[in-house]
């Protein structure tokens, strides 16, 4: 066999007393669990240990996701004083154990430094969405007190509950709580084929079509030519109203494009951010005199112009703060008298609950011209006078409304 294949059989057992020589088993100081997980992240850095310390002693060079997920990783200080303390072969470490003992090795403090450039990475989005949200409240507060037709509406809601109570204490209110404008399609008219919302919306819709044609000087008397009868000249009229006044109310909603912005913005988190933005830049600040003090180098350096600039922003920012919330309290007040002093009152409610009321003017406005298509004229009935006399438009009569209806807390 060994002349035809040139094959030399080998005794395969090992010589006696001979080991066999496996993989070193690795060092684990962290949990396992731990620090297989650590060595996950690092793995997906895709950036070696030696780049990590020259960033820490820049000061500068990563991104927000690879320092979000460094600070990820940072150890406990009873992790952090083993890991420094092991006097062993580093090359037996384990992956995340080897990582944190070269780093923290070379510079003591890389995750408090980690932390504060993750601050200085987040920090201008962070300021930028505070500003903006300021902002935003500004203006939303001009829509609302520069807004003709929304007073318009809210006069109009006064004097129909007045008028609904008209004869007691509470026919002569002054002003009502705004919560009552999310719940006027509640009130049913006595007959049921309406709601106060309908009634309301379609009056106002009804006045600022009117303006319009008046405005445009348009003739409106009867017509000596004219064969059709004073009933239908009075539904025409009437259609031109409807029809001149539904664009104008029914599309207020899209002039309050930033108090609908102002209606999802988190009060809590825009009155909290300065402060937690403060308390992080003093904490900062702390931190980087420290590292001036051991020869922080060009980190120290760079973090100290960074801080330099935010605490003054933040400064600002807070000033800006307190005028903003100032001008929505005056604003509260401006369409509900006292309104910021109530205990429960909310500052942003008043863009929530002035968007919903638009929301369903909107609806209604559709339904009204739904309805105003489906409409025919009514000719006048035999033997009536309606030949010489303009039919009255339906008249519609709602109940009382309930005592704490247009209650004004």
């Amino acid at each position: 066999m060994e002349a035809l294949f040139g094959y030399v059989a080998t005794n395969r057992k090992s010589p006696k007393g001979e080991r066999k020589t496996g993989p070193i088993p690795q060092i684990f100081i962290l949990e396992t669990q731990k620090s297989q997980d650590i060595a996950i992240v690092l793995k997906s850095l895709r950036i070696t240990r030696r780049e990590i310390i020259d960033t820490l002693n820049e000061g500068e060079g990563l991104n927000a996701e690879t320092l979000e997920k460094l600070c990820r990783v940072t150890p406990t200080r009873e992790e952090e004083s083993e890991i420094l303390g092991f006097a062993g072969d580093p090359t037996r470490l384990a992956n995340a154990e080897s990582f944190l003992f070269h780093i923290l090795k070379s510079i003591p403090s890389a995750f408090s430094r980690f932390n504060a450039m993750l601050f200085r990475s987040n920090y201008t989005p962070e300021i930028g969405r505070l500003n903006e949200s300021l902002l935003t409240l500004e203006q939303a507060c001009d829509e609302l007190r520069g807004q003709r037709l929304l007073m318009k509406l809210a006069d109009a809601v006064l004097k129909a509950g007045n008028r609904m109570n008209e004869g007691i204490s509470r026919g002569d209110a002054q002003a009502f709580g705004l919560t009552a404008l999310t719940k006027l399609s509640d009130v049913k008219s006595i007959d049921g084929k309406t709601t106060l919302l309908h009634f309301v919306v379609h009056e106002v819709v009804r006045a600022e079509g009117k303006r319009c044609v008046s405005n445009r000087d348009l003739n409106l008397s009867k017509n000596d030519s004219q064969t059709s009868s004073t009933a239908c000249l009075h539904y025409e009229k009437e259609k031109d109203y409807i029809m001149l006044g539904l664009p104008v109310v029914g599309g207020l909603s899209s002039e309050f494009t930033n108090a609908k912005k102002a209606a999802m913005i988190d009060c809590d988190a825009l009155s909290t951010t300065c402060s937690i933005l403060s308390s992080q830049a003093s904490e900062i600040r702390k931190f980087v005199a420290q590292c001036s003090a051991a020869a922080g180098g060009r980190f120290a350096t760079k973090m100290n112009v960074f801080l330099d600039i935010a605490e003054r922003e933040i400064k600002a920012a807070k000033v800006e703060h307190t005028r903003v919330m100032e001008l929505v309290k005056r604003t509260a007040d401006y369409y509900q008298a006292g309104a910021s002093n109530s205990r429960s009152w909310q500052p942003l409610q008043l863009f929530v609950i002035t968007m919903d009321f638009l929301g369903m003017v909107d609806r209604v406005c559709v339904e009204i011209a739904s309805n105003l298509q489906n409409k025919k004229p009514e000719g006048p009935t035999a033997g009536s006078s309606s030949l010489t006399e303009e039919p009255q438009r339906r008249a519609v009569r709602f109940p009382k409304i309930p005592a704490n209806f247009l209650s004004q807390q």
